[in-house]
Protein backbone atom coordinates (compact mmCIF):
# COMPACT_ATOMS: atom_id res chain seq x y z
CA UNK A 1 0.00 0.00 0.00
CA UNK A 2 1.46 3.36 -1.02
CA UNK A 3 0.55 6.37 1.08
CA UNK A 4 1.12 10.01 0.25
CA UNK A 5 2.47 11.68 3.38
CA UNK A 6 -0.34 14.27 3.47
CA UNK A 7 -3.04 11.60 3.06
CA UNK A 8 -3.51 8.05 4.26
CA UNK A 9 -5.92 5.13 4.04
CA UNK A 10 -8.06 4.58 7.16
CA UNK A 11 -11.00 2.42 8.21
CA UNK A 12 -13.72 4.95 9.03
CA UNK A 13 -16.98 4.04 10.73
CA UNK A 14 -19.36 6.27 8.82
CA UNK A 15 -22.81 4.76 9.50
CA UNK A 16 -24.49 3.59 12.69
CA UNK A 17 -25.24 0.11 11.35
CA UNK A 18 -23.71 -3.34 10.88
CA UNK A 19 -20.36 -2.86 9.12
CA UNK A 20 -20.98 0.80 8.22
CA UNK A 21 -17.23 1.09 7.59
CA UNK A 22 -15.31 2.30 4.55
CA UNK A 23 -11.62 2.35 3.70
CA UNK A 24 -11.16 6.02 2.87
CA UNK A 25 -8.36 8.35 1.88
CA UNK A 26 -8.19 10.94 4.68
CA UNK A 27 -5.65 13.54 5.81
CA UNK A 28 -2.74 12.33 7.91
CA UNK A 29 -3.51 13.72 11.40
CA UNK A 30 -1.78 16.82 12.66
CA UNK A 31 -0.10 16.38 16.03
CA UNK A 32 -0.10 18.74 18.99
CA UNK A 33 2.97 19.66 21.02
CA UNK A 34 2.49 16.65 23.34
CA UNK A 35 1.74 14.04 20.68
CA UNK A 36 3.69 11.82 18.31
CA UNK A 37 2.76 10.62 14.83
CA UNK A 38 3.14 6.85 14.52
CA UNK A 39 3.38 4.93 11.26
CA UNK A 40 1.39 1.78 12.02
CA UNK A 41 3.11 -1.51 11.17
CA UNK A 42 0.72 -4.12 12.62
CA UNK A 43 -2.78 -3.85 14.09
CA UNK A 44 -5.03 -6.48 15.62
CA UNK A 45 -8.80 -6.79 16.00
CA UNK A 46 -10.19 -6.43 19.52
CA UNK A 47 -13.56 -7.59 20.81
CA UNK A 48 -14.43 -3.90 21.22
CA UNK A 49 -13.77 -3.38 17.52
CA UNK A 50 -16.22 -6.18 16.74
CA UNK A 51 -18.87 -4.41 18.86
CA UNK A 52 -18.24 -1.26 16.80
CA UNK A 53 -18.31 -3.15 13.50
CA UNK A 54 -21.59 -4.85 14.44
CA UNK A 55 -22.89 -1.59 15.98
CA UNK A 56 -24.47 -3.16 19.03
CA UNK A 57 -26.26 -1.28 21.79
CA UNK A 58 -23.03 -0.43 23.61
CA UNK A 59 -21.47 1.05 20.46
CA UNK A 60 -24.58 3.05 19.61
CA UNK A 61 -24.73 4.49 23.14
CA UNK A 62 -20.99 5.18 23.39
CA UNK A 63 -19.61 6.17 20.01
CA UNK A 64 -19.78 9.21 17.83
CA UNK A 65 -19.34 8.87 14.08
CA UNK A 66 -17.52 9.26 11.81
CA UNK A 67 -14.48 7.83 13.61
CA UNK A 68 -11.38 5.79 12.84
CA UNK A 69 -11.48 2.86 15.24
CA UNK A 70 -8.94 0.27 16.45
CA UNK A 71 -6.45 0.53 19.33
CA UNK A 72 -4.14 -2.54 19.30
CA UNK A 73 -0.97 -1.88 17.29
CA UNK A 74 2.78 -1.65 16.93
CA UNK A 75 4.61 0.81 14.75
CA UNK A 76 7.37 3.37 14.38
CA UNK A 77 7.47 7.01 15.35
CA UNK A 78 7.36 9.25 12.29
CA UNK A 79 7.25 12.69 13.93
CA UNK A 80 7.28 14.16 17.46
CA UNK A 81 5.62 17.26 18.91
CA UNK A 82 7.68 20.22 20.11
CA UNK A 83 7.26 19.41 23.81
CA UNK A 84 7.80 15.65 23.56
CA UNK A 85 10.77 14.24 25.45
CA UNK A 86 12.38 10.77 25.42
CA UNK A 87 10.68 9.78 22.15
CA UNK A 88 12.34 10.21 18.77
CA UNK A 89 11.69 9.46 15.13
CA UNK A 90 12.18 5.76 14.35
CA UNK A 91 11.35 4.49 17.86
CA UNK A 92 9.56 1.12 17.86
CA UNK A 93 6.38 1.62 19.90
CA UNK A 94 2.90 0.57 20.96
CA UNK A 95 0.54 2.52 23.21
CA UNK A 96 -1.81 2.33 26.16
CA UNK A 97 -5.27 2.81 24.65
CA UNK A 98 -6.80 4.55 27.69
CA UNK A 99 -6.22 8.30 27.85
CA UNK A 100 -6.39 9.35 31.50
CA UNK A 101 -6.73 12.92 32.79
CA UNK A 102 -4.00 13.03 35.51
CA UNK A 103 -6.11 15.50 37.54
CA UNK A 104 -8.87 13.45 39.21
CA UNK A 105 -8.80 11.68 42.58
CA UNK A 106 -8.11 8.27 41.00
CA UNK A 107 -5.23 9.53 38.83
CA UNK A 108 -3.66 11.41 41.74
CA UNK A 109 -3.82 8.31 43.96
CA UNK A 110 -2.14 5.91 41.51
CA UNK A 111 -5.27 4.45 39.89
CA UNK A 112 -5.17 5.97 36.42
CA UNK A 113 -6.73 2.85 34.89
CA UNK A 114 -10.08 3.77 36.49
CA UNK A 115 -9.98 7.49 35.77
CA UNK A 116 -13.62 8.69 35.58
CA UNK A 117 -12.66 11.14 32.83
CA UNK A 118 -11.12 8.43 30.66
CA UNK A 119 -11.05 8.76 26.90
CA UNK A 120 -10.21 5.79 24.71
CA UNK A 121 -8.23 5.42 21.52
CA UNK A 122 -10.53 4.29 18.71
CA UNK A 123 -13.67 4.93 20.77
CA UNK A 124 -13.79 8.55 21.90
CA UNK A 125 -10.91 9.72 19.70
CA UNK A 126 -9.54 8.49 16.38
CA UNK A 127 -7.72 5.17 16.58
CA UNK A 128 -5.16 3.12 14.70
CA UNK A 129 -6.96 1.35 11.84
CA UNK A 130 -5.02 3.71 9.59
CA UNK A 131 -1.57 4.12 8.12
CA UNK A 132 -0.74 6.84 10.64
CA UNK A 133 -2.05 7.69 14.11
CA UNK A 134 -1.61 10.63 16.47
CA UNK A 135 -0.86 9.38 19.99
CA UNK A 136 -0.34 11.36 23.20
CA UNK A 137 3.29 11.06 24.35
CA UNK A 138 2.22 9.93 27.85
CA UNK A 139 0.58 6.88 26.28
CA UNK A 140 3.55 5.66 24.26
CA UNK A 141 5.22 2.38 25.21
CA UNK A 142 8.70 1.62 23.85
CA UNK A 143 8.82 -1.95 22.56
CA UNK A 144 11.75 -4.25 23.11
CA UNK A 145 13.41 -5.00 19.78
CA UNK A 146 13.32 -8.74 20.57
CA UNK A 147 9.49 -8.73 20.33
CA UNK A 148 8.29 -9.00 16.75
CA UNK A 149 5.73 -6.46 15.52
CA UNK A 150 2.69 -8.78 15.36
CA UNK A 151 3.25 -9.91 18.95
CA UNK A 152 3.91 -6.33 20.08
CA UNK A 153 0.52 -5.37 18.65
CA UNK A 154 -1.15 -7.73 21.15
CA UNK A 155 0.12 -6.07 24.32
CA UNK A 156 -3.08 -4.13 25.03
CA UNK A 157 -5.30 -7.25 25.28
CA UNK A 158 -2.43 -9.23 26.79
CA UNK A 159 -2.44 -6.67 29.59
CA UNK A 160 -6.12 -7.45 30.25
CA UNK A 161 -5.26 -11.13 30.57
CA UNK A 162 -2.20 -10.47 32.75
CA UNK A 163 -4.04 -8.20 35.18
CA UNK A 164 -6.93 -10.68 35.47
CA UNK A 165 -4.66 -13.68 36.06
CA UNK A 166 -2.41 -11.81 38.49
CA UNK A 167 -5.46 -10.65 40.48
CA UNK A 168 -6.24 -14.33 41.00
CA UNK A 169 -2.74 -15.08 42.35
CA UNK A 170 -2.94 -18.41 40.50
CA UNK A 171 0.45 -19.98 41.25
CA UNK A 172 -0.11 -23.55 42.46
CA UNK A 173 -3.89 -23.16 42.33
CA UNK A 174 -6.71 -24.75 40.35
CA UNK A 175 -8.13 -22.25 37.86
CA UNK A 176 -11.34 -22.12 35.82
CA UNK A 177 -11.36 -19.84 32.76
CA UNK A 178 -14.84 -19.19 31.36
CA UNK A 179 -14.78 -17.83 27.81
CA UNK A 180 -12.15 -18.86 25.26
CA UNK A 181 -12.16 -15.68 23.23
CA UNK A 182 -8.76 -14.16 22.47
CA UNK A 183 -8.23 -12.63 25.93
CA UNK A 184 -9.41 -15.80 27.67
CA UNK A 185 -6.98 -17.76 25.53
CA UNK A 186 -4.18 -15.36 26.42
CA UNK A 187 -5.08 -15.95 30.06
CA UNK A 188 -4.50 -19.68 29.56
CA UNK A 189 -0.93 -18.99 28.46
CA UNK A 190 -0.35 -16.44 31.24
CA UNK A 191 -1.73 -18.81 33.90
CA UNK A 192 0.47 -21.62 32.59
CA UNK A 193 3.55 -19.38 32.54
CA UNK A 194 2.93 -18.20 36.10
CA UNK A 195 2.56 -21.66 37.64
CA UNK A 196 -1.15 -22.46 37.84
CA UNK A 197 -1.62 -25.98 39.18
CA UNK A 198 -4.50 -27.01 36.92
CA UNK A 199 -6.25 -25.00 34.20
CA UNK A 200 -9.82 -25.78 33.11
CA UNK A 201 -11.36 -23.83 30.22
CA UNK A 202 -15.03 -23.65 29.25
CA UNK A 203 -16.57 -22.22 26.08
CA UNK A 204 -20.04 -22.05 24.57
CA UNK A 205 -20.32 -24.34 21.52
CA UNK A 206 -16.91 -23.46 20.06
CA UNK A 207 -14.62 -26.48 20.02
CA UNK A 208 -12.28 -24.64 17.61
CA UNK A 209 -11.23 -22.25 20.35
CA UNK A 210 -11.01 -25.03 22.92
CA UNK A 211 -8.49 -26.74 20.64
CA UNK A 212 -6.39 -23.55 20.77
CA UNK A 213 -6.74 -23.54 24.57
CA UNK A 214 -5.27 -27.04 24.71
CA UNK A 215 -2.29 -25.95 22.63
CA UNK A 216 -1.76 -23.00 24.95
CA UNK A 217 -1.62 -25.21 28.03
CA UNK A 218 -5.14 -25.94 29.28
CA UNK A 219 -5.31 -29.22 31.20
CA UNK A 220 -9.03 -29.73 30.57
CA UNK A 221 -11.50 -28.12 28.15
CA UNK A 222 -15.27 -28.30 28.49
CA UNK A 223 -18.14 -27.26 26.24
CA UNK A 224 -21.00 -25.81 28.25
CA UNK A 225 -23.46 -28.45 27.02
CA UNK A 226 -22.04 -30.47 29.93
CA UNK A 227 -22.83 -29.94 33.60
CA UNK A 228 -19.81 -27.69 34.06
CA UNK A 229 -20.07 -27.34 37.83
CA UNK A 230 -20.27 -31.11 38.30
CA UNK A 231 -17.36 -31.72 35.90
CA UNK A 232 -15.22 -29.09 37.64
CA UNK A 233 -15.90 -30.77 40.98
CA UNK A 234 -14.86 -34.14 39.49
CA UNK A 235 -11.62 -32.62 38.19
CA UNK A 236 -10.76 -31.03 41.54
CA UNK A 237 -11.39 -33.98 43.89
CA UNK A 238 -14.77 -32.57 44.84
CA UNK A 239 -13.37 -29.25 46.08
CA UNK A 240 -14.09 -26.86 43.24
CA UNK A 241 -11.49 -24.46 41.83
CA UNK A 242 -9.51 -21.95 43.83
CA UNK A 243 -9.92 -19.21 41.22
CA UNK A 244 -12.54 -18.47 38.52
CA UNK A 245 -11.57 -16.03 35.75
CA UNK A 246 -14.60 -14.82 33.75
CA UNK A 247 -13.95 -13.46 30.24
CA UNK A 248 -17.12 -14.26 28.31
CA UNK A 249 -19.61 -11.63 29.41
CA UNK A 250 -22.28 -14.36 29.51
CA UNK A 251 -24.58 -14.54 32.52
CA UNK A 252 -24.54 -18.33 32.63
CA UNK A 253 -20.74 -18.36 32.62
CA UNK A 254 -20.67 -15.91 35.54
CA UNK A 255 -23.00 -18.10 37.56
CA UNK A 256 -21.08 -21.26 36.58
CA UNK A 257 -17.80 -19.67 37.62
CA UNK A 258 -19.16 -18.73 41.04
CA UNK A 259 -20.73 -22.12 41.69
CA UNK A 260 -17.53 -23.90 40.60
CA UNK A 261 -15.46 -22.17 43.30
CA UNK A 262 -14.32 -23.86 46.45
CA UNK A 263 -15.34 -22.16 49.71
CA UNK A 264 -13.11 -19.12 50.15
CA UNK A 265 -12.26 -19.02 46.44
CA UNK A 266 -11.90 -15.92 44.28
CA UNK A 267 -13.87 -14.73 41.26
CA UNK A 268 -12.15 -12.27 38.91
CA UNK A 269 -14.35 -10.71 36.21
CA UNK A 270 -13.18 -9.05 33.00
CA UNK A 271 -16.25 -9.81 30.85
CA UNK A 272 -18.83 -7.08 30.30
CA UNK A 273 -22.55 -7.89 30.22
CA UNK A 274 -24.94 -6.46 27.64
CA UNK A 275 -28.18 -7.09 29.52
CA UNK A 276 -29.50 -7.11 33.08
CA UNK A 277 -27.97 -9.81 35.26
CA UNK A 278 -30.76 -11.65 37.09
CA UNK A 279 -28.89 -12.30 40.32
CA UNK A 280 -31.11 -13.73 43.02
CA UNK A 281 -30.77 -13.35 46.76
CA UNK A 282 -29.63 -16.98 46.72
CA UNK A 283 -26.70 -16.07 44.47
CA UNK A 284 -25.63 -13.17 46.69
CA UNK A 285 -26.08 -15.18 49.88
CA UNK A 286 -23.95 -17.95 48.37
CA UNK A 287 -21.10 -15.47 47.88
CA UNK A 288 -21.41 -14.29 51.48
CA UNK A 289 -21.91 -17.66 53.19
CA UNK A 290 -19.07 -19.36 51.28
CA UNK A 291 -16.68 -16.45 51.75
CA UNK A 292 -16.17 -15.80 48.03
CA UNK A 293 -14.06 -12.81 46.96
CA UNK A 294 -15.10 -10.97 43.77
CA UNK A 295 -12.91 -8.48 41.88
CA UNK A 296 -13.65 -6.55 38.72
CA UNK A 297 -10.90 -5.82 36.19
CA UNK A 298 -10.81 -2.98 33.68
CA UNK A 299 -8.00 -2.35 31.21
CA UNK A 300 -4.51 -2.60 32.59
CA UNK A 301 -2.69 -1.11 35.57
CA UNK A 302 -0.78 1.83 34.09
CA UNK A 303 2.10 1.10 33.76
CA UNK A 304 2.57 -1.86 36.11
CA UNK A 305 0.82 -4.38 33.87
CA UNK A 306 2.82 -3.30 30.82
CA UNK A 307 6.09 -4.07 32.62
CA UNK A 308 4.74 -7.43 33.82
CA UNK A 309 3.55 -8.33 30.29
CA UNK A 310 6.87 -7.24 28.80
CA UNK A 311 8.84 -9.48 31.15
CA UNK A 312 6.60 -12.44 30.35
CA UNK A 313 7.06 -11.85 26.61
CA UNK A 314 10.84 -11.56 26.93
CA UNK A 315 10.94 -14.75 29.04
CA UNK A 316 9.67 -16.79 26.08
CA UNK A 317 7.10 -18.52 28.31
CA UNK A 318 4.03 -17.18 26.51
CA UNK A 319 2.80 -18.95 23.36
CA UNK A 320 1.05 -16.06 21.66
CA UNK A 321 2.08 -17.25 18.18
CA UNK A 322 -0.39 -20.10 18.70
CA UNK A 323 -3.11 -17.52 19.19
CA UNK A 324 -2.62 -15.71 15.87
CA UNK A 325 -4.72 -17.61 13.35
CA UNK A 326 -5.20 -15.14 10.49
CA UNK A 327 -3.12 -12.42 8.84
CA UNK A 328 -4.40 -9.87 6.31
CA UNK A 329 -3.12 -6.86 4.45
CA UNK A 330 -4.91 -3.74 5.65
CA UNK A 331 -6.42 -3.40 2.15
CA UNK A 332 -8.38 -6.55 3.02
CA UNK A 333 -9.89 -4.95 6.13
CA UNK A 334 -13.37 -6.44 5.73
CA UNK A 335 -11.97 -9.94 5.17
CA UNK A 336 -10.35 -9.68 8.58
CA UNK A 337 -13.65 -8.89 10.25
CA UNK A 338 -15.42 -11.68 8.38
CA UNK A 339 -12.83 -14.09 9.80
CA UNK A 340 -13.25 -12.64 13.30
CA UNK A 341 -17.03 -12.96 13.13
CA UNK A 342 -16.89 -16.55 11.88
CA UNK A 343 -16.06 -17.85 15.36
CA UNK A 344 -13.19 -19.87 13.90
CA UNK A 345 -10.36 -17.48 14.62
CA UNK A 346 -8.06 -16.43 17.40
CA UNK A 347 -6.29 -13.09 17.02
CA UNK A 348 -6.34 -11.46 13.59
CA UNK A 349 -3.45 -9.27 12.46
CA UNK A 350 -3.37 -6.57 9.80
CA UNK A 351 -0.11 -5.67 8.11
CA UNK A 352 0.52 -2.17 6.77
CA UNK A 353 3.89 -2.98 5.15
Amino acid sequence: MICMYDHMIAAVKIKGEYNGTELRKVPVPDISDDEVLVKVSRASICGTDIHIYKWNEWAADTMGIPIIYGHEFSGYVEKVGDKVKNIKKGDYVSAEGHVWCDDCYQCRTGRRHICPNMKSLGISRNGIFAEYAAIRDKNIWHNDESIKPEIASLQDPLGNAVQTVFAGNVAGKTVLITGAGPIGLMAVSVAKATGAGKIIVTEHANSYRLDIAKRLGADHTLLDNEDIVERVKELTDGNGVDVSLEFSGAMQALRTGLKSLTNGGKMVILGLYSSDIPFSDEDINDIVIRGISVEGITGRLIWDTWYQSNRLLKSGKLKLDELITDRFKFDDFHDGFRAALSGKAGKIIYSFD
